[in-house]
């Protein structure tokens, strides 16, 4: 439940994959027909359902709150736990208001209406069951898209005023290390590790590159790189790729092994 999975954190796919989703609800409910949808003329056809296909993209735009605090709650970090978790409350949320949707729009609140457990298991769960692949694959494609779009776009380390400064992809960053009015970065360059030494203070990094994990008020890991954790007169220590050895302070401990177990585990 802690595995890491591809989410894409722009609100725009977002939206657009609630657009996709209003347009595929109308067109299946307009082709299979379901809801005694045959017994509507045309025009009410084309008004009920195409009331049906908003009503999908505003349930899963107005998810999409809960879906960045968690996001935000989880210090920038997605996992299959959230995931699942999301989906839960979307499943809720549909199921209310699709149900309102129905009582009050098709139905006017006629007392002939379909009862609750009759329109969750024979019309609201058959409905979720088309929509939800639709969504999984989705969100699924934009959050890989993302992730290798990101490992694969270049990142500018820049140094205070005129120096010199580092144009790297963010993997072949290894780990940056505080070195008194400098920052020492260690980088990949082919299959060789190289330092740089560039002028500039740890925590402008920090904040700059989220993606960069703090270990200790000296240090900053690409956790990409993790291999696995060593400790060495109670001390802990992270061993990144080439046998580099980050050190873990107290203060970072609780974090850094959230979030490397999280993405190892």
């Amino acid at each position: 439940m802690n595995k890491d999975y591809p989410f894409d954190p722009s609100v725009k796919n977002h939206l657009l994959i609630a657009l996709g989703l209003a347009i595929w609800i109308f067109i299946f409910l307009y082709f299979t027909e379901p809801f005694d949808v045959n017994e509507l003329m045309t025009n009410e056809k084309l008004l009920y359902l195409s009331g049906y296909g908003l009503l999908g993209g505003i349930l899963y735009s107005i998810s999409l709150p809960f879906q960045y605090w968690m996001y935000k709650k989880n210090k920038g970090v997605w996992t299959i736990g959230l995931e699942l978790l999301f989906f839960a409350v979307f499943i809720l949320i549909t199921i209310v208001l699709v149900r309102l949707f129905y009582l009050q729009f098709v139905v006017n609140w006629h007392p002939n209406a379909h009862d609750l457990s009759y329109h969750i298991t024979s019309i609201i769960i058959p409905a979720l069951s088309t929509i939800l692949p639709i969504l999984v694959v989705g969100r699924f494609a934009f959050g890989k898209y993302h992730s290798k779009k990101r490992n694969q776009q270049k990142i500018d380390i820049k140094g205070e005023g005129n120096y010199e400064g580092l144009r790297l992809f963010l993997n072949e960053v290894v780990c940056i290390q505080s070195s008194d009015n400098y920052i020492e970065v260690f980088y990949l360059s082919g299959n060789e590790i190289k330092k740089s030494l560039i002028r500039n203070k740890l925590s402008v990094i920090a904040d700059e590159f989220p993606e960069l994990l703090r270990t200790h008020r000296s240090f900053l890991i690409n956790p990409f790189h993790f291999v696995q954790w060593k400790t060495e007169n109670s001390k802990l220590f992270t061993l990144l790729t080439h046998h580099i050895e980050v050190p873990v302070s107290r203060t970072y401990q609780t974090a850094v092994k959230e979030l490397l177990n999280s993405t190892t585990s």
